[in-house]
């Protein structure tokens, strides 16, 4: 695997821990002026990278490690079909309002758009369920094919790809979830959704396994 490239975020991040840690979470999104929750995906990946160290109700410290020790290794290993979740799906024919009903439903924040041989042609993202939902426009009778993001401008993954770098496609790319696809001669099929809830699971996971 190539070497670990950050963003501007997860430098940020590190040079606060690496002058004042140990360090909570929390304030360290009060020092960025970002929520905790915002701030869950840089910490994994860092974490997981072996570039901090945490310890429960001491926080955040930088560990000086690099990519290829132990911690990397296992990073490394961690797959997207290991915490994948399953996917939502809709078909493109269907209408805003039934896209947000079953957004709802399924407590999700994307839906994938599928065509009539399941095959992936979009995302729909909360906003931009709302940005249709704003007006005096009929929802019923609204395609989410009108709405949607469409290929060739969705960002993918596939089941068999390095977890890290599916995370770091997510955080760059400013998105909610990926659709982990299988690649087919027509077109790709959906089998599952990265999302950064999956990304924190695997965090978690590490965690444990390396007395975190």
């Amino acid at each position: 695997m190539s070497p670990i490239e950050l963003n501007k975020r997860q430098e940020e991040i590190l040079q606060i821990v690496k002058g004042n840690g140990p360090i909570t979470g929390e304030q360290i999104a009060d020092r960025l002026n970002l929520t905790r929750s915002t701030l869950r995906p840089d910490l994994a990946i860092l974490t997981m990278a072996g570039f901090l160290d945490a310890r429960p109700r001491v926080g955040y410290f930088y560990s000086g490690k690099k990519p290829g020790q132990d911690v990397t290794d296992t990073m490394n290993n961690m797959k997207v079909k290991d915490f994948q979740s399953i996917p939502v799906v809709v078909r493109e024919d269907v209408s805003v309002y039934d896209a947000i009903s079953q957004m709802f439903l399924d407590d999700v924040g994307t839906l994938f758009v599928v065509d009539k041989q399941s095959y992936l042609t979009g995302v729909l993202s909360r906003k931009d369920l709302l940005r249709a939902s704003l007006g005096s426009q009929n929802l019923t009778s609204i395609p989410v094919h009108i709405i949607m993001t469409r290929m060739p401008n969705i960002t993918y993954c596939a089941k068999n790809e390095s977890l890290i770098q599916a995370a770091h496609r997510l955080i760059n790319q400013q998105i909610d979830a990926l659709p982990v696809v299988e690649e087919q001669p027509d077109g790709f099929k959906v089998v599952g959704r990265l999302t950064k809830t999956n990304i924190t699971r695997a965090f978690l996971s590490l965690s444990e396994n390396h007395d975190l």
